[in-house]
Parts: C-alpha cells; structure tokens; sequence
C-alpha cells in the first residue's frame, strides 16, 4: 500500500491491532534494505508498519528488493517531499585521503527534511493506536527526535553496523577500560577511524548523535550466534541508561526461491553450469568507485588466478539513482573478456547478490566489507576476501578474518591510499578459492551458516529474541 505523503490514516487499519511501527531508514541501499527486510519480519506477524522516506529512495528500495515476491497489506510507504538535492556522478580521484562517498552527503543533507512530515504521521497515528514504535536508522535520529514528545509513541535506534564495530566506537571513546572478566576476545589492533570519513560526514554523525540520548532501546541486524560477546558488552553500557538491546537479525531471507527462467539473471544460469565451491564472486557494494588504474589491477588479478569469478563492475549510487544521466561505463583492459570467457562473468547492472552467494557453485566473496555484505555471506556459509573501503568496513573486516575466522584480508587499512596490484588480487583469490586454509575458512563459513539457520528455529535464540522484541511492544 503506496502514501503520497498524506498523513492521514486510514481507521480501518486499527480495529484489530493496537500497535503500528514507523521505520524512518537512511537514504543509502545498505540501510534502505536492512530496514525494509525487517519491515516485513514485523508486518509477518499482523503489526501495520509505515515505511517512510523520499519518493526517490522508497522507489530505489522496492525495486531492489530481493524479496519482493512477498506482497503485505500491513506495508505502508510514505513518500514525502524533501528540497530538490544535487547528484552528481562519484569521482574517485576526489579525495586522496578517504574513499568515503562524499557525492551522496547532499542527498543524505536533504532528509533531514523529513522531520515535519514525520511528525505530522506520528500525530496522526498517535491519535488512533494504543502505542505508535519508532524505529529510526542512528543516522535519522534528527527526523526522529519528535517522538520523545508524545505519551504513547516509543522511540527505537537502530544500528546499520554490527555489534563488534559499534563496541569498539564506544570502547574507545570510553578510554579502552579493561575487559578482564568479560572472557571477550578483542583484537589487539583495532583499525584507525582515520580514512573513514570525510570531515563533513563527521559533522553529521556528530549532529545526529545528539539525539540518541532520547531513544528507548537500541536494535542490531545481527545474532547472537555471530557476535554474543559483543552484544553482551553493548548491553553492560546501555543498561546504565535502562535501555534494552535487541539483536533481530539476521533480516535477510535465509531461504533464497529459485526463480523460473523468465525471472533468471543471466549470472545465475552461467553459474548453474559450474562446480560446487567453484566461483569467487567480487563485488564491492553501492558506495565503492575504482580509479581506472585500479579497475585494470583486479582485471588483470581475476585473470591471472586462473579461478572462476563473477565480478560486478559499477560506480558506486549516486544520491538520486534515477536523475536520468547516463552511469558511466568502465573500460576493462583490452580483449579482457574475450580472454576470461568461460572463466569469468563481468556485470554491469545491478547484481542479485543474495541469489549469487546463496548459489552452491559460488566458494567465495571478495567484499568491501559492508554489514549488509558481511550478513548476507555469513548467512550462505561464504567465507570472505575483505577489501574494506570506507566507514565501518575496515573493523567488520577485523570481525570476519580474526574473531570469526571466516575470511582474509585483501587490503590492509594501515596501506589503505596504497594501489592494490594485480599480484594481490590474484594471490587472495588463489589462497580463497584454492587452498587448504580456503577449504578450512570455508568449513567455518558454513558451520556458522547452520548456527544462525538453526538459531531462527523453534526454541532458537534469535527466535527468542525476536518474540521477546515483538512481545516487549505489545505488553
């Protein structure tokens, strides 16, 4: 069920719940996504939910949404009006010293526009229900902050990031005590913030967190099958402030439905004719832009390994995906796919990324480390070349190769402004695709794989959790 931005609402919606849910999600796809998988978690069990957001972002959600063969009625999009934003194409050789994508800050600028609709919507739901819950991204907490005035409106933040990431930010800002006793493992170096952000980005994480304060718990994408320690550690320091922590996820489909051929990605039916464990698949997400120096290095890397690859060749978003300019198209080293064919799969457009890695002939994934990149893997049992880029990718990274051991690093972040040659590209597919220390990050992969599977079951510990969340906003 689609809004135009009108804030009235329906009172038929409300004579069999007393509870509604408004997600307000950031504008970027990793977190579009997250909120909008755990929109319909919710809407499964009958709770009306309110998805909100600009017409360009809701738009950009649902068409990428790998699960949108599931219609719910108990879905609601709110597509509000922002300013007009620029959006201007990423340009890799921007900023030396970040690979942060700074060409998207206007579009992120612009939503916090979204505060008066919002609580035009909250008013509007407030009147009718018995209890209206928040749940807003960590970078929204500014569109959310109207919530702490209203008597039954309940007010939750949800973190884009992993609970390992978040609890090294914290840590640090609370002087690294010392975590004698906790029986935690943390990794001697912790990757340096700096890289990670542009300055200005800064400022509006700074702004944002402000109004953390006013939220009434705290919800992760995670498990505690994957990072129990860590969500223990987050809930010693919310407790101090009576917040509860739940951790949902993961909020991806475990179970990926194989399409009929019409719907197939030509991807798919390539990697239908190949061997189990056969393929790496090489992606960087929606927020990477290679110099074309780089873009030769990995061609010639894939090539030279002699290893079978999908590799998804793209800019990274722009702020509005759909402003109607032409994407650039990058020039891959001369009679390059020529040479690979058989070996290798280049793709331009937007890959079906779950349906890849839940594939059985994909054996690995060379990443930039992003959550949703690192959750989506983790829940198909596929170990990781990490690659980290920017934000909270180089500790997700430090997660997935030294506490979980399912992964190894590709880039280093201390040699992060260093070119990363073709002779390591191919070294780190070889020792993924083509080792016995692969085999044995592979066998780890998938016996976390089943632990999460297993967890979401009856009397499993994510189920729990979820039922504790879903019984916690209905008491």
């Amino acid at each position: 069920m689609a809004s135009n931005g009108e804030t009235k609402v329906s009172n038929s919606l409300y004579d069999e719940t007393k509870v509604v849910v408004v997600m307000i999600p950031f504008p970027a796809q990793g977190h579009l996504n997250q909120l909008l998988h755990l929109a319909y978690l919710l809407s499964s069990h009958n709770i009306p939910v309110h998805y909100v957001g600009t017409q360009t972002h809701i738009r950009q959600a649902t068409l990428r949404d790998s699960n949108n063969s599931i219609a719910s009625s108990n879905i609601n999009f709110h597509h509000f009006e922002v300013p007009p934003f620029v959006s201007p194409p990423p340009n890799p050789n921007n900023n030396a010293s970040t690979d942060f994508p700074s060409h998207m800050i206007p579009s992120f600028e612009a939503c916090s526009h979204l505060r008066k609709p919002v609580e035009k919507l909250l008013q509007s739901l407030s009147s009718q229900a018995k209890r209206v819950v928040v749940i807003h991204d960590s970078l929204m907490a500014s569109v959310a902050q109207d919530a702490t005035h209203m008597e039954n409106v309940e007010n939750y933040t949800f973190h884009s990031v992993c609970a390992f990431t978040t609890f090294t930010f914290f840590w640090e800002r609370m002087g690294m005590f010392s975590l004698e006793g906790f029986h935690v493992k943390v990794p001697q170096v912790i990757p340096s913030l700096e890289g990670c952000f542009t300055t200005q980005f800064l400022d509006f994480l700074i702004a944002q967190s402000e109004f953390l304060k006013f939220n009434d718990g705290n919800i992760y994408n995670t498990s505690r099958v994957i990072e129990g320690d860590y969500i223990k550690l987050m809930e010693g320091i919310s407790a101090s402030s009576g917040k509860k922590v739940w951790a949902l996820g993961p909020f991806n489909p475990l179970a990926i439905e194989k399409k009929g051929s019409k719907g197939t990605h030509p991807c798919i039916e390539w990697l239908d004719k190949q061997e189990p464990n056969s393929v790496v698949y090489v992606s960087f997400g929606t927020t990477t832009t290679f110099t074309v120096e780089q873009i030769h290095e990995i061609a010639t890397g894939l090539e030279q390994s002699k290893k079978k690859f999908i590799w998804v060749v793209r800019d990274a978003d722009k702020g509005d995906i759909f402003d109607g300019s032409e994407t650039k198209r990058h020039e891959l080293p001369k009679g390059f796919e020529e040479r690979v064919e058989g070996m290798g799969l280049v793709v331009r457009d937007w890959a079906p990324q779950l349906e890849i890695l839940s594939h059985s002939s994909i054996g690995g994934f060379m990443s930039h480390c992003g959550w949703n990149s690192c959750l989506e893997s983790l829940t198909m049992g596929v170990p990781i070349a990490a690659w980290p880029m920017h934000s909270d990718q180089p500790r997700n990274t430090v997660l997935v190769t030294e506490v979980l051991k399912v992964g190894l690093v590709v880039k280093d972040w201390a040699q992060r402004n260093a070119l990363v040659s073709a002779s390591i590209v191919e070294n780190a597919v070889r020792r993924l695709m083509g080792t016995k220390e692969g085999d044995e990050m592979r066998e780890r992969a998938m016996s976390l794989k089943n632990a999460i599977h297993r967890s979401m079951g009856e009397g499993g510990v994510s189920r729990k959790e979820r039922d504790s969340f879903i019984d916690h906003i209905f008491r």
